[in-house]
Parts: structure tokens; sequence; C-alpha cells
């Protein structure tokens, strides 16, 4: 019999798996679309039972219906994160979850604590500003707002810990996205800051904590007449999306760094201590000893939907029309903050713009425009998160397939980007870790097969661009935060 591993990832809009034997060899894979809630500007929601719970026992099914001659060895699971899915002792949601810095209805909770704690102190000590991303000020805003769930809430679950208490009755929680709890993870101890949790959410029982590479339970009896899962199978604490993607490409020696086209462009770039940067996220990374710096854009494939729903067409099409543009999109300029932005404005009031529209642009010029727009953020997090060193850059995700994009991003950044054999995401990762949790040599995993090399040319004509993308923010910062003020205010009043 083959030994084999279980992986599976859920992600904003779709989850997925794979089943993957000892030497990295995908045996199946299985993937499932969802929604997402968004009940008010600026709220992103999961239903947890219907999302996460219902399309992981989907995908183990398809999974094992492939896995004949094979021996499962462990399992993995990865999500998006951090996220707040308030449960009760027993792990019921009691709310559908908050996602991650996508949500940006904890604006008040942020100033607050910050004024509480002190911001340099919050830098310091967890290692990030308090912004959307931060799970502190979530809860504070549950606790404000939905008093007799804050009431109720005996466990802080993500999409990874509340598979991992499905699967086990573990309630336990990766360093990694704990790291991400603001301001109640004490960064340089690598444990919760148990003073500040208890001031942010009194009386809230914390998970245990353990690294993403640790078996913390096996599947139970329970859990396996409802998957299909052997009873007894080892299941690893878990982690959040990117961080398992990241393993999936090799990204975890310093100076490693990956970047991840989907919903929302997401970077991790590995470090071997700490350094706190005001328009970063730094975190543990996934393994024992490791910090990573984090930059995350609100929004990217999510534009691009945006656009190709108004404009029709299909993706390929749309991809076909906008290489046949010059570099520059015929003088349109784009700033992607669609959601607001995350990394490195901190900004839940940025919006959409797209300048110098005439009647001589069409979809083509557009469609480039928003890539090129996507592609200048890229710019602006890497120039904070490298400090003056070039990273190894590796690219992932949805995004890489059809080359326009990644070409735009290596000519904007002037940085090629590594392509490795398997872009399927943080499932494989999962899947990797898994392995490592059991003593597998995973280094011939997914080895790199290609490069994409920036154009100088077409580089010196971005510069011009990024610099006026980097001043048209500046100068419209004040119309789009009074045009944010009125969209909640007409929602409010609806």
């Amino acid at each position: 019999m083959t030994s084999a591993f279980l992986g599976v990832d859920i992600g904003t809009s779709s989850s997925k798996g794979v089943l993957v034997r000892s030497d990295g060899t995908v045996i199946a894979r299985s993937e499932r679309t969802h929604g997402v809630s968004t009940p008010r500007p600026g709220w992103f929601e999961h239903d947890a039972e219907q999302i996460w719970w219902a399309e992981f026992r989907a995908i183990i099914g398809e999974l094992l219906a492939a896995a004949d001659g094979t021996t499962l060895d462990a399992l993995a699971v990865s999500g998006i994160g951090p996220c707040l899915l308030p449960a009760d002792a027993a792990g019921k949601p009691l709310r559908p979850a908050i996602l991650y810095g996508v949500d940006t209805r904890a604006t008040t909770e942020i100033a607050e604590l910050n004024n509480e704690f002190g911001a340099a102190a919050v830098l310091q000590r967890g290692g990030s500003p308090l912004t959307s991303q931060a799970v502190g000020p979530k809860l504070r805003w549950l606790a404000r707002h939905e008093p007799q769930i804050a009431a109720g809430t005996q466990m802080l679950l993500m999409a990874s810990s509340f598979l991992v208490h499905r699967l086990t009755g573990r309630y336990v929680l990766d360093h990694q996205s704990a790291s991400q709890c603001v301001p109640m993870y004490d960064l340089r101890h690598c444990d919760w800051a148990y003073d500040w949790a208890a001031a942010v959410a009194p009386g809230l029982p914390l998970p245990e904590l353990a690294w993403p590479t640790e078996v913390v339970g096996k599947v139970s009896a329970t859990a396996a007449s409802a998957t299909g899962l052997p009873t007894g199978l080892p299941v690893t604490t878990g982690t959040t999306d990117a961080w398992a993607e990241a393993a999936s490409v090799g990204v975890r020696t310093p100076g490693d760094a990956m970047i991840m086209y989907g919903t929302t462009m997401f970077l991790v770039n590995v470090l071997t201590e700490p350094r706190p940067h005001p328009g970063l996220w730094l975190t543990c990374g996934a393994w024992p000893g490791t910090y990573t710096s984090a930059a995350g854009m609100a929004t990217s494939g999510a534009v691009t939907d945006w656009l190709r729903n108004i404009v029709g067409g299909d993706f390929a099409g749309l991809v076909a029309e906008a290489a046949e543009v010059p570099a520059g999109s015929r003088g349109l300029l784009a700033l992607p903050y669609f959601a607001g932005e995350r990394t490195p404005l901190f900004d839940p009031d940025a919006r959409g713009i797209i300048a110098g529209l005439t009647l001589g642009h069409g979809r083509a010029e557009l469609y480039r425009a928003v890539l090129e727009g996507i592609a200048y953020g890229v710019r602006h997090n890497l120039e904070a998160m490298a400090g003056g060193h070039t990273p190894r850059l590796v690219a992932v995700g949805g995004g890489t397939k059809g080359g326009l994009w990644t070409q735009i991003v290596s000519d904007v950044t002037g940085l090629p980007q590594q392509q490795p054999a398997d872009t399927v995401g943080a499932c494989l990762g999962d899947a990797l870790l898994a392995a490592e949790a059991v003593g597998v040599d995973t280094a011939g995993w997914n080895p790199v097969i290609g490069v994409v090399q920036p154009d100088a040319d077409r580089g010196a004509i971005y510069a011009s661009y990024y610099r006026r993308y980097r001043e048209l923010y500046e100068s419209t910062v004040d119309i789009a935060h009074f045009l944010a003020a009125e969209q909640h205010r007409s929602a409010h009043l609806q």
C-alpha cells in the first residue's frame, strides 16, 4: 500500500483538497466554489456549517473515492484567516464567521484599543498594528453590538481550528494564526498576551497553542462517521491559507517570498527575527523559530471578476484582448481599492478609481488598467516588505494562469517570479505539512519549472505610472473618504 496524505483548504470563494503520495505526487483533487455574505458595506462573512464543514465533508468524500490502494497517514487543514467564529463550549457556531481584513466593521474598536494600549506598544509587543486584519477589535465589536453572543462565546475559532475541533475535539490554534489575534498575542514570547487578552475579551477561554507541523489529535469515531475518514487518522494543528500555500512552494528560508494571486493578493516574506513595520503584518511562521512579514491587498481577482461581470466575455478573451494593449493601457491609471485597502495603507475607506477615461477606451484597456493597478499595489507592498533587499519571489494561485498578469507584475516590480510545477494552492501545502508532521522528507515536492522575467522597456514605462499611482491616492484620499462616508450613511438608511 502507498502512503498518502490529505490536505484541505477553505478559501474566500472556493475550497480545495488534494490526496498526495509521500513523494509529492498528487493522486486526486477536489474543488468546490461558494459565495461570501456581505450583509452591509464592509462586512464579509461565512456560514461555518454550510461552507466550512459541509464543503470539507464533500471534498473528503471525493478524495476518499480515489484513495484505493493507499494508506492514509495524516490530514492537515488550512483556511482563510484570521477570522472570528464565536462558538459555544461544544464548538457550535453562534453566528456567521467574521472574515479577515476585508471585513472592516471594527474601525471604532481599532481606535479604542490603540488609545487603551498605545499604538507603539501594540506594534512592539504584537508585531503588527491594529487594523481590520486583527481579531482583537472584532471581539470588542462583538461585545458591543452583539452582547448576548459575546456572553455565550466559549471558543474563538477560525476556519482551520473549527475543522480540527470537529475532527478531534481539540480546542487548539496554531501560533501563526494566533499571532494575528492582535493585541492578544505576544510575538516575542510566542504565547498569548494574557493580560491584554483579558482586557479585550474578558472571560473568553483561549485555545491551546501548537505549530502547524504538530499532530494535535486523531479523527474521532463521531467525525469518522460524518466524513468517512478512518478513526484514529492523525490530524495536525492547521494554519492560515497563505502560510500553507507558501509551504507548498518551498517558501520557508529567510529571503524567500510568495505572491499569491487570488480573490485578494497576498504576500509572505520569511524572516529570521521579528522586524515590526507599521504598514505590514509581522507574524510567526509555519515552522518553529521563523517569522514572516506579510502583506495583503483587499482586492485583486475580486476586481477583475467585477469588471468581467460588467463588460461581459470570459477571462480568456479579456486576457487576450488586454495583451494587445500597450503598457500603460493607453493612458489609464487604476487604484484597485474597491473594498478599501489593507497593507501598506490600512485605509478601509479608500475607494477604487479609474483615471484618464475617454470615449476611445474599451474593455481591453479597462481590463489591462485594472491588472496594472493591482501590480502597482504589489510593488508598493514589496517596497515596504523588502527593506532594501530583493526577495526570491515565487508566484502561486489561480491568477498565474494565462501569463499576462504575472508578466505585468514582473514588469512593474522589476523582479523575476519563479513558477512551481503545481500551483494548486494551500491544500498542497497542508498535505506537505501533514507529511512533515509524521516524519516524511518533503524536499523534492513541487519543484520550480519556470521563471517570469521582467521586461526593461515596459518597466521604464511603468515606473512613471507607478509614481502617479502613489500620487493619485494622496491627492484623492479626502474625496474617497467623503464618498465612503456617504456609502455608509446610505447603507444605514436602507
